[in-house]
Parts: structure tokens; sequence; C-alpha cells
């Protein structure tokens, strides 16, 4: 009975990594028709398509599926949908601010979604504007610190963006978060490029304004709690928090996983 609870399990923990796969896929395909239908179908002429495309094939998408989706986002394949970008706010664990963006083709249908991954995981929905002023859009760069035997310091890419001049770099442990102005991006991506580096992802996201310190154990669970019912939706393609956990709270989270 032992082995077949043990393979009862493992059975399941790989259908879970399985469905959070194919959600992540269909959202970076979601990203690519929409960067597309935008910008057009070349990235070369397209830098949000080429960061979109660089993402997807980073996270293991089948390049048949990048190139279907180039083609009904830029008109080329019949079959592509139109999505709106909506952003719904939320407050949750008391203080924490949540920004939520979602690319659906239906309104009614990721309204509803989204207040139910809300409300019933104790958050609340908040006025519209209330959460997203606390927020600016900054272009986020994250660059692995191991790359191909080599270590990448952080006066690397100091002296890659010498000229591009990103606003900050953040060491995050494993890697480099590099935080620009949003319309400097694509420069700031292509210095790191011309440098021999290599770079995980390049998006424009919310970037908070400031931290929610975030000391309760219990608090910090309500918040993930919330943030994983919405990143589980179709509809949601980011989640963005200014929440800030301690190291004591971090701990704690990390061994309940």
């Amino acid at each position: 009975m032992s082995g077949h609870s043990k393979w009862a399990t493992t059975k399941h923990k790989k259908a879970a990594i399985d469905a959070k796969r194919g959600k992540l896929f269909a959202k970076l395909i979601k990203n690519i028709e929409v960067a597309a239908r935008v910008g057009g179908g070349d990235p070369s002429g397209n830098p949000t398509l080429y960061d979109a495309i660089t993402k997807a094939k980073k996270n293991s998408v089948p390049a048949d599926n990048i190139d279907r989706a180039v083609k009904r986002g830029s008109g080329a394949e019949s079959g592509g949908a139109h999505y709106d970008t909506i952003m719904y706010e939320a407050y949750a664990g008391g203080s924490v601010a949540i920004l939520i963006e979602c690319l659906t083709d239906n309104r009614n249908r990721a309204f509803a979604d989204v207040r139910i991954a809300v409300t019933r995981n104790g958050a609340t929905l908040a006025d519209g504007g209330s959460v997203q002023r606390l927020f600016s859009r900054r272009g986020v760069i994250e660059v692995a610190k191991h790359q191909e035997g080599r270590k990448i310091s952080e006066d690397d890419l100091l002296e890659a963006t010498m000229d591009a001049m990103p606003e900050e770099i953040i060491d995050e442990g494993e890697g480099f978060t590099l935080i620009t102005d949003a319309s400097d991006l694509v420069e700031v991506r292509k210095a790191i490029q011309a440098a021999g580096l290599d770079y995980d992802s390049a998006d424009v996201e919310f970037v908070a304004s400031f931290d929610q310190g975030v000391e309760d154990v219990d608090q910090a669970m309500k918040v993930e709690r919330v943030i994983e019912a919405l990143e589980d939706l179709d509809d949601v393609q980011n989640v963005y928090t200014n929440a800030k956990y301690s190291d004591a709270v971090e701990a704690a989270l990390n061994e309940e996983d």
C-alpha cells in the first residue's frame, strides 16, 4: 500500500506541475500574440515581440507554438482572439497592495474570476486607482549570475550598461534584477547582449514605489494564498504586490513549501 500511496502522490504532484506549466505556456503565447498584433510579426523590428519570444523559448515553449502565435497575432493566420488589458486592484493581509493585470477576451469572466479569487481568500477589491497609484511602470531585466561556466558580477553589469545607465542593479542572490525607465528597457537589454551576457527576461512591469513590511507569518500566508489563486486564473497575466517579507517570514514560508 505504501508504494501505491507514493505513486499516487508523485502522480498528483506531476499533474500539478504540468498544469502550472500549461498555464504558463498559455500566458506566454498570449503575450506573443498581443505583441505581434500591436507591433507586427517581425521580432527584429518589434522589441516587445522579441522579448516575448525570448521569454517563451527560455521557458521551453515549443517553437511551433511560438510560430503560430506570431502568425495569429500578425494576421498571417486566422484564429487570433482580441485581448483587452484590464487592471484590478486589491488589498490583502490588511495593508498589502496588490495590482492584478489581466489580458482577456471576456471582461465579464475576468472580473468575476478575479473577484472570487480575491474575496474567497480573505482579501478585498479596492477602488480603481487607489492601488495603481502606488506603482509605476519600469523596465525589469533578470540576469542569472552563472552563465555557461562564468560567474557574472555586479561590476560586469555596471561595465556592460555604463552608457545605457539602468536606474538600479539589485543583487537577488542567484541573479541580478536591473530596473530601468520603461523607455530605456530595450537599450539596456541590448547593452547586456552586446557585452556577451545573457538575460532571463526583459519586461515592462509595475514596480511598487514603496515596500509594505510584513513581519507576521499568518499575514504573509494570507497574501500568498491570494496571489496564488490569482496567478492560477487564465485571464491573469501578472500579479504585482508591495509586500516585503522579513527574513524570519521568508524562512517560515520556505518551510511551508
